[in-house]
Order: C-alpha cells, then structure tokens, then sequence
C-alpha cells in the first residue's frame, strides 16, 4: 500500500481533507500517468484533465502564477492573457515538451476538424520539471504513444503518487520526489466545494526541508548541491472564479512551499496553474454577451488557505510515496517515508 503523510500522525493545516485528499475529490478531474521505468530511465507523462469531454469546445476557467521562471513549459502565455484552459495538462520531463506539445495538437486536431480552418488554432498546456539527475534525459525516449497512454488513463478516483509518471526520475530536498496529491473541503453558501491540488515535486535543498512537526530531515548527501529543481503545482476548484481570482489563488501555492523550506532558488521553474470546474466557457457561444457567475472576493481567503495548506501536503505526499531509487550512473535519491518509519516511535 501507498504510504502517505498522514499514515505517520502528520498534517498541513487546520482545513479538513477532501474523502480521498487528493485532486480528483473536486467532481470531474480525472488524472492519468504512464511510467517508463527501463535502463537508465526513470520518466514519464503525467495527464491532468479538468472533465472528461471536449476540453476545446468547454474551456475551463484557469489562472497562473511564475513563482520562479526557470522553465520551458509551454502554453502559459496564452493561458494568462485569455484566462482559460482548452486542452488536458500534460506534466513530463524538460525535453519531452514538444512530444507533449504534438501529442495535445494531434488530440485537439482529431476531436475538432475546424481547428485551423472554420476557427483558431488549439493552445496545448505542457509544464515539465528536470529529471536529469536520476534519468537519462539526452535518451529523449518518451514518444507521442507515452503522452497518449497517460490520456488514455486518466481516471477519477484515487491518483497513483510518488515514482510514477511525469514524477518517476523527479528529487525534492535530497530525497526522492515525484507526483503527490492532496484536497481540502471549503463550505460556501451552506453547500460543500473542493480545492485539490496536484504537484510535480522536484526542487528543495538538501536540509530545507521542514516537516509539519518543525524536524528538519537531513538525507545522506555525498556533496552540497545548488537548488536546480522546479515543482509544477495544478490546482483545482469546483468554486465559481473568474481567472483572475484563481491567479490570485495560484499565487497563494508560493505560502504551502515556503512552509516547506523552498526559497525558489534562481535555478528554479516554480509554476502553479488553477482553473475551475465552474461555469465553463463555450467555445461554440452565439451570445454576445454572457453571464459570469463568480465568488464573493471578500470569501476568498478560504481558498487561499486551501490552497497553500493542500500545496504543502501534496508535496509531503509525494515524497513519502516514492521508494528510494537508483538512476543512472548510480545515482541515488532515499524516501523520505523511509525515513519518517525509522524516525516514528
């Protein structure tokens, strides 16, 4: 079984956890991964998709932040300046961006025969973080075929965390990282809602790293080593937000990684994307004029609080999840679950 933060008496925050404390207790999300786990490689694809349809022709409401710009995803320019998502997420590693990238458009392409023709092209959302370290990421093995198989996957339900998919060959604070997940329950109007996020853990210096409890784990570590990683954090709401709130609510994701240790070091790609499962946008709209409905800002908080504390979580998770691992040339990440097991009374 899986371990998680909370099997070890652990916990972020004061918000409770969604049913599975994971992405997908917001209704709809369904998340995928395909691992490739063969000779020195460690990688993979990881999908996030906000509802099971034709994301093109249902766009989602999405927000992002640049906590540290050190990165090459691609799609982000467009998603802040029109405010929506209209393709799944795929997270993988820096140099499989364009197999992403081509696996989005061929899908995009497929589902909508007027992409490029009767209307505009498609926006293909990819976010990736380095996993040099333990995979040999020069191989550039991951095909079109990897990207679809984590599509294909994608499920609602409890999400696989830790050394799998986009997080197989990812290492956060000296330890081993990867894919965690976590959620918080927010009650608005007397009706319950959801904040879940997603993260892709691969950032943190050896000895950063602050537990819930204010210990500090310390890995063996051969030699010093520079903050060079990144984390991609995808945060999901079933609240009503224009994107300028969940920007807003993105932003607050910088709060659960400071309560790590992180200080986003200059060598960092620290991204956080948000959308909501709410009041989606028709691509198809004959209006030319449309209703928005969106929270109370003076309500806000409550996400912000739920996202910094899930964020936090979700990161914890993942590296409790994943195994220790060996990479190429040798190259060793411990668990951090190993750790708490043989610290815990």
């Amino acid at each position: 079984m899986t371990r998680r933060l909370r099997d070890f008496g652990l916990s972020c925050g004061i918000v409770e956890p969604g049913p599975l404390n994971a992405i997908t207790d917001v209704r709809g999300v369904r998340v995928g991964h395909c691992t490739l786990e063969e000779g020195d490689l460690r990688t993979g694809f990881t999908a996030v998709m906000p509802h099971g349809g034709n994301l093109f022709r249902r766009k989602m409401r999405a927000g992002c932040e640049v906590i540290n710009g050190f990165g090459k995803s691609a799609g982000l320019m467009q998603l802040a300046e029109l405010g929506q998502i209209e393709t799944p997420l795929l997270l993988t590693n820096t140099l499989a961006v364009g197999t992403g990238f081509d696996a989005l458009v061929s899908r995009a392409l497929d589902a909508n025969p007027d992409i490029g023709r009767e209307t505009g092209t498609v926006n293909p959302l990819v976010l990736e973080c380095n996993d040099g370290f333990l995979s040999d990421i020069r191989a550039r093995a991951l095909t079109q075929a990897h990207a679809f198989a984590a599509l294909d996957a994608a499920a609602e339900g409890p999400v696989a965390e830790g050394a799998v998919g986009a997080g197989t060959g990812m290492s956060a604070f000296g330890f081993k990282g990867g894919i965690g997940t976590a959620s918080r329950r927010l009650a608005l109007d007397g009706a319950e809602s959801a904040l879940g996020v997603l993260v892709l853990a691969n950032f943190g210096t050896a000895g950063d790293l602050v537990l819930p409890d204010g210990r500090r784990p310390m890995p063996p570590e051969l030699e010093p080593q520079a903050e060079r990683g990144s984390v991609i954090i995808v945060i999901a709401t079933d609240v009503p937000l224009e994107s300028r709130q969940l920007g807003r609510v993105a932003r607050r994701a910088g709060a659960g990684l400071a309560r790590l240790g992180a200080f986003w070091g200059n060598g960092s790609g620290d991204i956080a994307v948000a959308f909501s499962t709410a009041d989606p946008i028709e691509h198809d709209q004959p209006r030319d004029l449309v209703s928005l409905h969106a929270l109370n800002e003076n309500r806000i908080d409550v996400l912000f609080r739920a996202a910094a504390e899930a964020t936090q979580e979700a990161v914890l998770n993942a590296m409790v999840a994943a195994p220790a691992t060996m990479g190429r040339d040798g190259h060793v990440r411990p668990s951090l679950g190993d750790w708490l097991a043989r610290s815990n009374p």
